[in-house]
C-alpha cells in the first residue's frame, strides 16, 4: 500500500471513529440522523440525501436535504419487510428524486431503515468503495439509532403510562364528586366539564333516557335538530361507540351537524344515555384510549343519575306509603268500633285491609230503639279515591238512615247523590236493610252486591232482591225491597268480593261455592266463631299469597 492510501486510510478510519463518538453522545434521534446524513453528504460530497426508518409496517421519511417538499410528498406508502426490500415504487420514487445510491441501516434486530443519497458534486459515479465506506457508516449508526428508538418508545410508553394514571386519578376523583350532587343537572354539568377540559371540545350534548323519551340534560347542538335527527335511527341500539368513521357511514345525517363521537352510557347492559361531542378544537380525532376513558366517566355519571332516580322514587314511594297508611286509619275510624248488643241477634263483623287502601266498608247503626241499619258495600277501584267515594257512602248513609224513609226510596235517594260524585266509572256495589230486633224481621235492598247467604234449616238463601249498582247512572226505575221473617237459628253471612275472590298461589279463587259449604258446616257456631272459621279456611286456601283486595264481613245469628 502506498503511503497515500496509507493517509487515506488513516483519515478514514479517525473520521469513522470520530463519527462514532459524536452520535452515541446522545439518544436523541434527530440529533443522530442529521449527523449521519451529514456526514454522509460531506464524505461524497452529494447534494442531496434522505433518511427513512420503519414505523409500524411501512416507511417514513425522517430527514431530507436538498430535496424538494413536493417530491418528497410524493414518497410511497409501501409494506417493510424485514429486510426492507426496495420494491418497484420505491425504486421509482428515488429516480424522481434523483438518489443514486441507497444503503440498508441494519442493527440487530434487523434492517430498520435506510439511506439514500443524490449524485455528487464532481458528477463523478459512486464507487464500490463509496459504497462499503457508506456501509460502514451506517453499521456504526445503526446501533446509535435503534438505542434512541428503544428510548423514544419508552418515553412515549412512559408519557401514556402518565396519562393513564392522570386519567385513573380524574375518574376516582369525579366518581367522589358525582355522589356528591343530588341534583341530576349537576351530575350532567361536572360531566359536560370534565370532557370539555380533557378533550377541549366546544360542541356536546347529554342525554338520558326514561324508557323511548330522551331527556336532554345538557345540549351545544340546536336541541330540536339533534333530536330530529337522532330518531331517524334506532338510538337505544347504540350500544358500542361511534367514531367519526362509522359515523360518516352508518348515521350520516347525525355526521352532517358536527357530531364526531357518540359514546353510549348503559347499566346492566342497557342504553340509559348518550354523550354526544363534537369536533376538537386541536383537530385531533378521538383515539380508543380517549373513547375508552370517556365510556368510563360516562359510566360514572348514570350510575350517579340512576341512584339520584332510585332515591325520589324511594322518597316518593315512601310518602305515598305515608299518605295511604294515613288513609287507611281514616278509613278504618269510619267502621263502627264496636258492634251494638241486641236481643235477639248474635253480631260480628271483620274488615281486614289490603296493603292498598281499598274501598270496602260495612255499618251499623241504630236509627229507632231497637231498629238497625246493617251495610255493607265494596266500592270499585283502590286508593285514594275508593276511599274518598267510601266516606261519601259512610256520609249519605249516615244521613239517610235518619230521615224514616223506607230503605228502597232511600236507596235510589243514595244512588242519585253517588252518580252525581262520580266521574271516572267507578261505583259500588251496596247491601243494606233494616233489622226489626223486636219482631226478629230483616227488610233488605241489595243493589248489585254479592248476595248475603241466609242459612235456614240446612239450605242456603240467597238475599238478590234490589236494582242496579250504585253510581253508574241516575235512578231511572225504583229500587226493590224484600222483607224476611226471621227465625231462631238463622244465620246470615254478608260479604265483600274480597272474600269469594281470595286468590291462593296457582291463580284459583276462593269462590261462593266453598263459602256455602262452610256456612251450612257452622249453622251451628256462634257468629263469631263462623267468622273465626271463614278466615281460617280462607287462609288456608290462600297458602301466604298476598291479597290485593280487603275482605270483609258481617255475620247475624239469630237467637
Amino acid at each position: 500500500m502506498s503511503e497515500v492510501e496509507n493517509l487515506k486510510v488513516k483519515r478514514n478510519l479517525t473520521a469513522l471513529i470520530e463519527f462514532s463518538r459524536v452520535i452515541n453522545s446522545s439518544l436523541e434521534l434527530e440529533f443522530i440522523l442529521n449527523n449521519v446524513l451529514l456526514t454522509c453528504l460531506g464524505k461524497f460530497l452529494a447534494i442531496r440525501g434522505l433518511v427513512a426508518l420503519k414505523e409500524g409496517n411501512h416507511f417514513q421519511i425522517k430527514l431530507s436535504k436538498g430535496i424538494p417538499d413536493e417530491v418528497l410528498s410524493i414518497f410511497p406508502d409501501v409494506t417493510a419487510d424485514k429486510d426492507c426490500e426496495m420494491k418497484e415504487e420505491l425504486n421509482s420514487f428515488f429516480e424522481s428524486a434523483h438518489l443514486k445510491i441507497c444503503e440498508r441501516i441494519s442493527s440487530s434486530v434487523g434492517c430498520i431503515g435506510f439511506v439514500c443519497l443524490g449524485e455528487k458534486l464532481n458528477g463523478k459515479e459512486y464507487t464500490d468503495d463509496d459504497r462499503e465506506f457508506l456501509k460502514t457508516i451506517l453499521n456504526i449508526a445503526a446501533t446509535a439509532i435503534q438505542n434512541s428508538l428503544v428510548v423514544q418508545e419508552l418515553k412515549k410508553v412512559n408519557r401514556e403510562l402518565d396519562s393513564r394514571i392522570q386519567r385513573l386519578n380524574s375518574l376516582f376523583e369525579l366518581s367522589k364528586e358525582f355522589g356528591l350532587f343530588s341534583e341530576s343537572t349537576k351530575v350532567s354539568r361536572l360531566l359536560v366539564y370534565s370532557l370539555m377540559g380533557q378533550f377541549l371540545v366546544s360542541n356536546y350534548a347529554i342525554l338520558n333516557f326514561e324508557g323511548s323519551a330522551i331527556q336532554v340534560l345538557e345540549s351545544k347542538f340546536q336541541i330540536d335538530e339533534l333530536l330530529s335527527k337522532l330518531r331517524k335511527y334506532d338510538y337505544l341500539k347504540i350500544e358500542t361507540p361511534l367514531n367519526r368513521t362509522k359515523l360518516e357511514k352508518s348515521y350520516p345525517e347525525l355526521f352532517e351537524i358536527g357530531i364526531q363521537l357518540i359514546v353510549p352510557m348503559q347499566i346492566q347492559g342497557k342504553v340509559k344515555g348518550l354523550i354526544i361531542l363534537g369536533k376538537r378544537v386541536n383537530n385531533l380525532d378521538y383515539s380508543d384510549y380517549d373513547i375508552e376513558f370517556i365510556y368510563s366517566v360516562g359510566s360514572l355519571a348514570i350510575i350517579s343519575l340512576e341512584n339520584r332516580r332510585l332515591f325520589k322514587e324511594a322518597l316518593e314511594k315512601q310518602k305515598l306509603e305515608e299518605e295511604l297508611e294515613f288513609a287507611r286509619e281514616i278509613q278504618q275510624n269510619l267502621l263502627p268500633s264496636q258492634i251494638p248488643a241486641t236481643n235477639n241477634f248474635d253480631i260480628a263483623a271483620i274488615n281486614l285491609p289490603s296493603k292498598q287502601v281499598g274501598g270496602d266498608y260495612f255499618d251499623i247503626i241504630k236509627v229507632d230503639e231497637g231498629k238497625y241499619i246493617i251495610a255493607i258495600a265494596d266500592v270499585s277501584g283502590k286508593g285514594i279515591p275508593a276511599s274518598l267515594l267510601m266516606a261519601n257512602m259512610q256520609a249519605f248513609l249516615q244521613v239517610i238512615s235518619k230521615q224514616n224513609i223506607d230503605i228502597a226510596t232511600a236507596t235510589g235517594l243514595i244512588n242519585d247523590l253517588i252518580s252525581q260524585n262520580t266521574s271516572d266509572g267507578r261505583f259500588i256495589t251496596f247491601f243494606w236493610a233494616l233489622l226489626d230486633d223486636n219482631e226478629k224481621r230483616l227488610t233488605y235492598v241489595n243493589a248489585g252486591h254479592n248476595p248475603p247467604i241466609l242459612v235456614r234449616n240446612n239450605e242456603i238463601i240467597r238475599f238478590s232482591e234490589g236494582g242496579i249498582i250504585l253510581g253508574v247512572m241516575k235512578t231511572l226505575l225504583p229500587y226493590n225491597s224484600n222483607s224476611i221473617q226471621l227465625e231462631s237459628g238463622d244465620k246470615i253471612i254478608m260479604f265483600t268480593d274480597g272474600v269469594s275472590e281470595a286468590m291462593n298461589p296457582f291463580s284459583q279463587e276462593f269462590s261462593e261455592e266453598r263459602l256455602e259449604k262452610i256456612a251450612l258446616s257452622t249453622s251451628q257456631l256462634t257468629s263469631n266463631e263462623t267468622l273465626k272459621k271463614i278466615r281460617e279456611e280462607i287462609e288456608k286456601f290462600v297458602e301466604g299469597a298476598p291479597q290485593s283486595d280487603d275482605l270483609t264481613m258481617m255475620i247475624i245469628r239469630v237467637r
